[in-house]
């Protein structure tokens, strides 16, 4: 038995001449939280729908659930595709327990479950409402529990968040964390950084086609070095400040702001200890994930434009 819920290797795909996945890889631990980040039309979702096996790949193979075909293990699977779709004449409460029925859940026990979802989520005042008559962010919440109550093993939302307020953000994070400790996995698509900082235990950046990064989300903000804003406590030439710091050292009135890399922290530390300027605030943070992605795909677009200059020299050339 694998020990991890999803496994894809190779998995590409052409749309015509367009190539939409570009040989992506994926392994995703078994009751973890895993999140798959990408620019809008990297081909996250094509990579998803493949893996799932609602889509064939014009090459590589997809397992899930410790090996098994998805096509085998459908009934053990939750999934909610990114076009959103629902009955618009159905009760919230029958729209769940009908989505449960599709895939084996007994239609009485739907309905008790779709009250208890709906109750700890604070939305038991719409249990009996048309979702014609919902907000589309309510009707989402709808939608999702329906992916869910049948308790499936595996659990895929493809930009679950889209669309939803503040609140129903929180709701659905702590759905999320919910399932996760009844032993669920958890594999969702995102462009929106801040919901992956807070939930994944691993994520992988797909940008233009290809898998760019795999890793924890320490593991990817560490691709980039710490910022620093130091302010000395005792007034100085700014020339004997900036002796002490990194040449690239920026003051901002009386602060001042550097880059610094892990092994230069503490040789930073007894610079300014021993100098006698003192301290008034100093922090050191690692930056956000939102900025490590930001620094991922730039790179890859940078490369992608030089590959693409280079192919035009030469064409011309020729």
């Amino acid at each position: 038995m694998s020990d991890c819920s999803v496994e894809a290797t190779g998995l590409t795909k052409y749309f015509g001449a367009f190539k939409a996945v570009d040989g992506v890889d994926l392994a995703v631990p078994a009751g973890s939280i895993y999140g798959v980040l990408g620019p809008n039309g990297a081909g996250k979702t094509t990579s998803l729908r493949m893996m799932l096996g609602i889509i064939d790949p014009d090459a590589g193979v997809s397992r899930l659930l410790g090996g098994h075909t998805p096509q085998s293990v459908r009934h053990r699977i939750g999934y909610l595709p990114e076009e959103r779709g629902l009955y618009p004449g159905m009760k919230a409460r029958e729209a769940i327990a009908f989505m449960g029925a599709l895939r084996g859940l007994d239609w009485s026990e739907g309905r008790r479950r779709a009250a208890a979802f709906m109750a700890e989520l604070g939305l038991e005042r719409v249990i009996d409402e048309k979702i014609r008559k919902m907000s589309k962010g309510m009707a989402q919440m709808v939608q999702l529990i329906g992916s869910i109550v049948h308790a499936p093993d595996l659990i895929v939302l493809d930009e679950p968040f889209s669309g939803l307020d503040p609140v129903n953000q929180e709701r659905l994070e702590a759905l999320v964390r919910r399932e996760r400790e009844r032993g669920a996995t958890i594999l969702f698509s995102t462009h929106v950084m801040a919901h992956a900082e807070r939930l994944c235990d691993r994520i992988a950046i797909i940008a233009r086609a290809q898998r760019r990064f795999e890793g924890s989300v320490d593991d990817a903000r560490a691709l980039l070095p710490m910022q620093v804003r130091y302010t000395p406590r005792v007034a100085a030439e700014a020339s004997a400040i900036r002796a002490l710091l990194p040449a690239a050292a920026e003051p901002h009135g009386d602060a001042w702001h550097f880059a610094i890399g892990d092994a230069d922290v503490e040789p930073l530390l007894a610079r300014i200890t021993a100098s006698g300027f003192g301290v008034t605030g100093l922090s050191i943070s690692r930056p956000a994930l939102h900025d490590a992605f930001v620094h991922i795909v730039r790179q890859v677009d940078a490369g992608f434009h030089a590959d693409a200059e280079d192919a035009a020299i030469e064409e011309a050339a020729a």
